[in-house]
């Protein structure tokens, strides 16, 4: 009944910084903007991220151990070579990485945790191959 995710929502302090991490460094493409209500739209080709500028004042952190709301979302790269130069580019950047790419379990697959844009949370993961 469901074919997956059309897109995914996030809310964002800074608008042009999750767009720049977007963009600049995923080299995903800005398929639109709308100034009336703050938002980018940014896609990989496959997935579509919506950012929206936070409205309030003073912003809200969120807090994955104490908060109802998304955890993470995870990002699949096509290759282990694709793993190691998004990590690279996210490890020279201002961005923190949770942990470096390593085994998630027995089947070869590796994923790593940054904290993003926003201090969201992206895993990127890729399998074996």
């Amino acid at each position: 009944m469901t074919m997956g995710i059309h897109h995914l929502g996030l809310t964002v302090n800074s608008l042009s910084e999750a767009k720049s991490f977007f963009v600049e460094t995923l080299g995903w493409k800005l398929v639109k903007e709308d100034a009336s209500y703050p938002s980018a739209f940014v896609s990989d080709g496959k997935i579509m991220v919506t950012l929206w500028k936070v409205q309030t004042t003073p912003e809200v952190a969120f807090d994955r151990k104490s908060n109802i709301g998304l955890h993470h979302f995870a990002i699949c790269v096509e290759s282990m070579g694709e793993l190691e130069e998004i990590h690279l580019k996210v490890k020279n950047s201002s961005y923190e990485v949770e942990f470096a790419p390593q085994a998630l379990g027995p089947s070869g697959t590796k994923h790593f945790i940054i904290l993003g844009p926003s201090g969201i949370r992206i895993e990127f993961i890729s399998p074996q191959n």
